[in-house]
């Protein structure tokens, strides 16, 4: 192993992905590094965590598009928008991943501020993904957006989060559904969709 960045990355996804907790002096000793090294090269234990979770999240969205880009959404008589279908399914799989799930019961306090930290390496990938996500739609439909794309995908992300991570942020189970009919309404507003 060469211990390079995006090795760096992956090994730590792997350690999420098995249940572990991610300690970087067991994952440079793992990887055959110091952790001098590993630091150097990946960040701290929060950008690994960070970048890692991003890698695993970007893996989901990918394989969700891709599943949502073989099959129609809607049930013949209106067909709902390909991101709003894609933004569901994707909180529902955030919601029961693993690693998630684990670092927000184990770490709660590392896990918000990991996931959502605007600076971070989670939140600006994801509104990045969501905005192409929308603009696709946008393009799609030649659809007018009341605002710019960039800021309808932030303002989901946001809102998705609240719902997310609701648990650990106010004491609530999360509600998907909730979050589905507020984040569909939000979306097709903006994007100037009736009744979908």
């Amino acid at each position: 192993m060469t211990g390079a960045p995006e090795e760096i990355v992956r090994h730590a996804a792997r350690t999420l992905m098995s249940g572990r907790r991610l300690d970087t002096g067991t994952l440079a000793a793992e990887l055959g590094i110091s952790r001098a090294t590993l630091f150097r090269r990946a960040g701290n234990r929060d950008a690994i965590l960070g970048d890692a979770l991003a890698f695993l999240g970007r893996r989901t969205l990918a394989a969700i598009e891709r599943e949502h880009g073989a099959r129609p959404t809607g049930d013949g008589q209106a067909t709902r928008l390909r991101s709003l279908a894609v933004s569901e399914d994707f909180r529902y799989a955030l919601s029961t991943a693993l690693p998630v799930r684990r670092l927000l019961d184990e770490e709660p306090a590392t896990a918000i501020r990991v996931l959502t930290d605007p600076q971070g390496r989670v939140q600006p990938r994801v509104v990045e993904a969501y905005t192409e996500l929308f603009q696709r739609d946008v393009d799609e439909h030649g659809l007018v957006p009341q605002i710019p794309v960039p800021l309808l995908a932030l303002a989901v992300v946001r809102l998705g989060e609240s719902f997310l991570y609701s648990d650990v942020l106010a004491a609530r189970a999360p509600d998907l559904k909730a979050a589905t009919t507020v984040l569909d309404a939000l979306i097709t507003s903006v994007l100037g969709i009736e009744g979908t």
